[in-house]
């Protein structure tokens, strides 16, 4: 991996900070509904830079956040509510990172505005209280027991007592401002998909526009790597583009199929999330193996070829097949590819939709051959 020097590192904060103020001011006079606030903003920037792990950036971004018009305990209480979400580590050392910013700008003359303090939960039965948070976060009321509750009970109870009770009632920011700071950690942290998804969902339903959205994958993007980014822009296209209620749990269609999804493939030549059921293992008797594979959207294949070919049946979802030289297929429950031998091909979901296929491979000439990634031009390319 490529190690920047510390004029990069530099560099790559000061181009961040400079995105923010672009943001946050550059267009102040004309802000729209479809603007994140300079609060916002800050509160983003704030999340993003402590999930990372990167107090320089982070030390840059308390400075923006205050510049911009956070009062110190807005600051305190985002870093109060993003232990819940990146762990204490991360948060202590955002709370070291701010009192060395907040001491330098007193340093320097600069008198920040205190804010409301926070307000503890001292009375109530803090479990339902967590549970009627939850309900005016989600719009859902008397939710059915999430899968992790099943298996781990107390899990359940720390959430409702301490996250959604003891946490989000404190005051000093509002659930809007709650649910930036988590989309923004969670999706720089990575690999929480459902998380990420839920959460995307429930700031849409606390007034977050798809186009503040986007603002704040923008910023992800700037400060925490276009990966992170496109991920975050797969998951809202998913929410926006779907039927589903975007605050509900997003749980597959795959998941009511007559074959389950399987295990998570680590593979190295896939990109993204795909799941692997296999079906038929090939032997010396047949050599022929057949399995169903579950992408998750925007998951895919390198490029790759078969000896002897192989045969793809859609069975749910949307997928994209492409042979090399050839446009680029949209597959839909019920098509079927018959792709021939020693063909350079990939396939995988398409980028708003999970995609379910059963593939069925002749093995008797040799293994699949590897080749490069498909790159997110290649993929996303209507051709």
């Amino acid at each position: 991996m490529k190690k920047f020097n510390v004029k990069q590192s530099t560099l790559l904060i000061v181009i961040s900070v400079l995105t923010f103020y672009s943001l946050s001011f550059g267009s102040a006079s004309a802000q729209s509904k479809d603007e994140l606030s300079p609060v916002e903003q800050g509160i983003a920037s704030i999340a993003i830079a402590t999930a990372k792990g990167d107090t320089q950036l982070l030390n840059a971004s308390l400075h923006a956040g205050l510049d911009a018009g956070m009062t110190v305990n807005q600051v305190k209480e985002e870093l109060v509510h993003l232990y819940a979400y990146c762990g204490f580590p991360r948060s202590l050392m955002a709370i070291n990172t701010l009192t060395e910013v907040l001491q330098d700008r007193i340093n320097k003359g600069i008198q920040d505005q205190e804010g409301l303090a926070a307000t503890d939960l001292n009375a109530g039965n803090k479990y339902e209280i967590g549970k009627e948070v939850l309900a005016d976060l989600t719009g859902i009321n008397n939710r059915p027991m999430a899968g992790y509750a099943k298996t781990v009970p107390v899990i359940e109870v720390f959430l409702k007592e301490h996250l959604f009770a003891d946490i989000f009632k404190r005051g000093v920011l509002s659930y809007k401002e709650r649910e930036i700071a988590t989309v923004g950690a969670l999706l720089t942290m990575g690999d929480l998909d459902p998380m990420a998804r839920g959460h995307i969902g429930i700031a849409i339903k606390q007034g977050v526009t798809e186009t503040q959205m986007n603002k704040i994958i923008n910023l992800i993007e700037t400060q925490a790597g276009s990966e992170k980014a496109y991920k975050g822009k797969l998951l809202l296209t998913e929410l926006t583009t779907s039927s589903e209620p975007a605050f509900s749990s997003a749980l597959s269609a795959t998941e009511n199929l007559i074959f389950p999804r399987g295990e998570k493939l680590d593979n190295p030549v896939f990109t993204g999330n795909a799941y692997l059921n296999s079906l038929i293992t090939a032997d010396e008797v047949n050599t022929t193996a057949a399995g169903v594979v579950t992408f998750e959207p925007g998951a895919r294949t390198f490029w790759h070829q078969h000896p002897t070919g192989q045969i793809i049946i859609s069975i749910s979802g949307t997928g994209f097949y492409q042979e090399k030289g050839s446009p680029k297929r949209i597959l839909k429950k019920g098509d079927t590819v018959k792709c021939p031998p020693n063909t350079p091909h990939w396939h995988g979901a398409s980028d708003t939709e999970a995609f379910v296929q059963i593939a069925i491979t002749d093995r008797s000439e040799g293994p699949t051959q590897w080749f490069d990634v498909v790159t997110k031009e290649t993929y996303l390319s209507q051709k």
